[in-house]
């Protein structure tokens, strides 16, 4: 083992106590000779059985470093983060150290790192540049039956990689009973079960579907609080406006019963939640107190909470869509998976014998519910996908080796998007340009705004408006200060749109000397802002390596708005005569978000993020899409679609149903990209 290596000297007894505690503990020279004897292994546990911070040092130990790093994989960059804290504290050393992370726009790792936990999409972005992945000795593909579109893609290139490299080892750990599927993807190789440490979960259903699931929820965390044991309780909702609107008519319930009953201390957790609001559903509840945490599903695998015992599943979930015909993503709150409901069901049975309240009949569970969820890469927008594989020189894209291949409309629609950012030329090869969008780690549209906007001149306004939207809302709405924060937010409102909004408040930040205090008083996320000027920075970098000039517009916003025309063009919409907008594409019926700058009325489907353009841009920034009539910005369909037949001809490979999908497409606009 490597002599500056700290693992196994670990002074802190409860540290140790606690990593022979984990159910893994018990199978670590088993797991090592596993591992030793196959290149390839699946590994399945319940999540707390301590595979994720445990598997990564005992094979440092055994000395798997000692030849390359071992790298981890995470699907969340939250995740990626707090185990590479916890495994640097159990080995002792600072993070960045032995012990790292790499999450997009942040590297934390050193030339001394042999354990490197990472988002999936970081690894997939190594292999653009390294496809033997030679600075790797192990990966482990950690949580894999989560099926984010990076891992489907690691899956594959992966597989490659083994053939090339006889020394690499692959780990793919899975939380659920996907393991045979993945087995039988990786040429039937073995599968390693750790049994988790997990106490009977007694299920109950509800006789009768549930008119309102949301006031049925709430009910039941009340009937709990009031007639069950002590033990905290773990409520799934679908968003932050369902959880901040329970939060509010649960307080006001248990203020109506007086100060006799037990307090019950309600704690929200979802993804825009400023971080030390996040941390308050670790604290344990005071003596005489019961809490109940209301979040989204990332408290199915990504966190453990302590002394849940109670959980309550209404059975939904919100998911990003991505509709290939009208070329929109929508969130689309929608039931659950069999695996799913077994996942949430087991948190209660983590610190001793739990309940789990299913707010929907045995039936519904057994006939409604898929056995588990549509991966990723079936519904979702494939462009910045098909870019990277393009970028690494895979361009038989029909006969690439994904375990649950997307729909054919998807990579076509992909295809077809990438054709109109000039990311690909007529034979769908990859352009000077489209290689140096794939170097910047975001969806290709951003990519072409950042590279026009060099030309176009006001490359320091877009550096800052694409750092602001590459990190969660900005902006803090807490329920009982919604006038205040909707008067601050006012303050920076732009015109023209939501982008230079952004811009006005990312300048008004910087003038402020990036100041904590100036954040509280707008009702802005100081660690959400503090994150873009990191992104900000990161960009500059790659912009650099270009030659690219970072150069300022002053005050000639137009053409900051001309820029990112170049990239979204598709995503237009005009006015329409009754109500609302109509996109250019497809004619579809969209509305103003009511956090929007140029918000008008409410209504039933939002455009978030939008700026105000001109028509004529359309036609400069994009000939081959747009032409000009009556004055209007108008799609040149039959000019484009002769010109991208052969383009999807040539994906065809001589597969007609392929070509058969091109052909259907004539007469009607494709869609792409998600809304800016």
């Amino acid at each position: 083992m490597s002599k500056n290596m700290s693992f196994g000297k670990i002074t802190n007894k409860t540290i140790k106590e606690q990593r022979e505690s984990l159910p893994v503990f018990k199978l670590r020279s088993s797991l090592i000779k596993a591992v030793q004897g196959n290149q390839l292994l699946i590994v399945v546990g319940d999540t707390g059985s301590g595979k994720t911070t445990q598997m990564t040092q005992f094979l440092a130990e055994a000395g798997f470093a000692d030849n390359g790093m071992i790298g981890c994989t995470q699907p969340r960059r939250v995740a990626a983060m707090s185990v590479a804290k916890r495994v640097a504290e159990e080995v002792g050393c600072r993070v960045g150290q032995e012990v790292g992370y790499t999450i997009r726009f942040e590297d934390c790792t050193g030339p001394e790192t042999k354990i490197k936990y990472m988002t999936d999409g970081m690894l997939q972005r190594e292999v653009l540049l390294d496809p033997d992945l030679r600075r790797y000795s192990v990966i482990i593909l950690d949580e894999a039956h989560e099926r984010t579109i990076a891992t489907d893609v690691l899956f594959g290139l992966l597989k490659k990689t083994l053939k090339r490299r006889a020394d690499l080892k692959l780990i793919v750990t899975s939380a659920t009973l996907d393991a045979e599927k993945f087995s039988n993807y990786f040429n039937q190789c073995p599968i390693f079960t750790i049994p988790g440490r997990t106490y009977p979960v007694e299920i109950l259903y509800t006789k009768e579907p549930e008119s309102d699931y949301l006031d049925a929820a709430l009910i039941t965390v009340m009937q709990i609080h009031l007639s069950e044991p002590p033990g905290d309780i773990l409520l799934f909702l679908t968003g932050q406006e369902e959880i901040d609107t329970s939060c509010e008519i649960l307080y006001e319930r248990m203020k109506a019963l007086g100060p006799s009953v037990p307090e019950l201390i309600i704690l929200p957790v979802y993804s825009a939640l400023p971080s030390e609001m996040q941390s308050k559903i670790f604290e344990p509840a005071p003596p005489g107190c019961r809490k109940v945490v209301i979040a989204t599903n990332i408290a199915e695998t990504s966190i453990t909470i302590d002394q849940i015992y109670y959980v309550i599943d209404p059975g939904f979930v919100k998911q990003n869509a991505f509709d290939p015909k009208l070329g929109m993503d929508s969130l689309v709150v929608t039931p659950i998976s069999q695996a799913q409901a077994k996942q949430r069901a087991g948190r209660a049975g983590r610190t001793g014998p739990g309940k789990c309240y299913r707010l929907y009949t045995e039936a519904a569970f057994q006939s409604e519910m898929l056995p588990t969820s549509i991966p990723e890469i079936q519904r979702q927008n494939l462009s910045h996908t098909i870019l990277m594989l393009k970028a690494m020189g895979i361009n038989d894209l029909l006969h690439f080796d994904f375990m649950d291949p997307p729909p054919t409309n998807t990579m076509l629609t992909a295809l077809e998007e990438l054709y109109a950012l000039s990311a690909l030329d007529d034979e769908g090869l990859l352009t000077r340009l489209g290689r140096k969008m794939a170097d910047f780690p975001m969806e290709p549209a951003l990519a072409k705004v950042l590279i026009a906007s060099v030309d176009i001149g006001c490359s320091d306004e877009i550096l800052s408006i694409v750092a602001m939207l590459s990190v969660q809302t900005v902006f803090y709405r807490p329920k009982e200060k919604q006038n205040q924060a909707d008067q601050k937010k006012a303050k920076f409102h732009d015109p023209h749109g939501d982008h230079l909004t952004l811009l006005n408040v990312y300048n008004a930040w910087k003038n402020s000397a990036f100041s904590n205090p100036w954040c509280f008083d707008n009702f802005i996320q100081a660690r959400s802002m503090k994150r873009a000027k990191d992104v900000r920075a990161q960009l500059e970098m790659i912009m650099s390596r270009y030659n690219h000039r970072v150069v300022s517009c002053g005050r000639d916003t137009m053409r900051v708005r001309q820029a990112l025309c170049s990239g979204f063009f598709r995503n237009s919409a005009r006015k329409d005569p009754q109500e609302g907008y109509k996109t250019l594409i497809e004619g579809t019926p969209v509305y103003m978000h009511p956090s929007s700058a140029l918000f008008g009325k409410p209504a039933e489907h939002y455009m978030h993020c939008t700026t105000a353009i001109e028509p004529k841009w359309l036609v400069d920034c994009a000939p081959s899409f747009f032409k000009v009539g009556g004055g209007k910005g108008e799609l040149s369909k039959r000019r484009r679609n002769e010109r991208i037949q052969p383009l999807f001809n040539r994906f065809g490979d001589g597969d007609d149903s392929w070509r058969l999908s091109a052909q259907k497409r004539q007469g009607r606009g494709g869609g792409g990209g998600t809304w800016g």
